[in-house]
């Protein structure tokens, strides 16, 4: 353990701005486009419902809990957080370059940004697994904000995409809008699998659950999507909870 954390500071002011962003975004907002707008404007079968965008204010409000634990002198020094370095700073830079680019309908570009994000998140979770012993603090407060936000922006990556090649009028190789979604579905619940059984984290694929009820309940009238998203949640929700006994017997999480 060391005495300082060189960027608690820039975590701090970068996580603001993310939050400051935000609020513009819904309050004027940017480029006098919602984000509920524009996912109206590209509207593709891989949508979800509205609500499941409030997993934002979890998202933030845990973020916020890691911030104040980096600035805390007895715990920011620990190498849990340490070794996170200038990831943090990144993954708020990428964040508001997704937002701008989105309101701005740089849609294209806001793959890009969103693709940034993904890789920034990666690394921090990588880094968030491989403490050893965790207090509950580090359990709280780093491993559990990333595990939830890596989660939703892999689903929201999925979803990102897809309306890229909507608004591109992408044919889809001959099939069907609704084939792609439920080829989409499945690789998105694979993903959740893969990512999540090496590690025992039962919270990244609890995610994926939400977002594809949330999606299964958008796309009722679309049969395929409807049953598909349904199920994948489903599946996924029971993975969790297996995961969950699998980690505490492990006492890896």
């Amino acid at each position: 353990m060391r005495s300082n954390n060189p960027y608690k500071w820039l975590n701090l002011l970068f996580f603001l701005g993310v939050i400051a962003v935000n609020v513009l975004s819904v309050t004027l907002p940017l480029g006098g486009n919602t984000t509920g707008e524009i996912s109206d404007k590209y509207y593709t079968y891989l949508t979800p419902a509205g609500y499941a965008f409030s997993i934002w204010s979890l998202i933030y409000v845990l973020l916020a809990g890691f911030v104040v634990y980096q600035l805390r002198s007895d715990t920011g020094s620990r190498d849990s957080v340490r070794s996170l370095g200038i990831w943090f700073v990144l993954s708020c830079v990428f964040n508001m370059s997704w937002l701008f680019l989105w309101h701005y309908l740089y849609i294209e570009l806001s793959v890009a940004a969103m693709g940034l994000l993904l890789i920034s998140l990666i690394v921090i979770y990588r880094k968030t697994r491989n403490i050893n012993n965790p207090s509950l603090g580090e359990k709280l407060l780093v491993k559990l904000p990333f595990s939830i936000y890596l989660g939703w922006i892999s689903v929201a990556t999925i979803v990102n995409v897809s309306t890229v090649l909507e608004k591109n009028d992408w044919n889809g190789f001959g099939l069907s809008d609704t084939t792609w979604a439920v080829i989409m579905l499945c690789v998105g619940a694979l993903l959740a699998i893969a990512v999540s059984y090496p590690y025992r984290d039962f919270i990244y694929p609890l995610v994926f659950s939400w977002a594809f009820l949330a999606i299964g309940l958008e796309h009722r009238d679309a049969g395929s999507v409807f049953v598909t998203a349904s199920v994948a949640a489903g599946l996924l929700l029971l993975y969790s909870i297996w995961l969950m006994f699998a980690s505490r017997s492990r006492s890896r999480y």
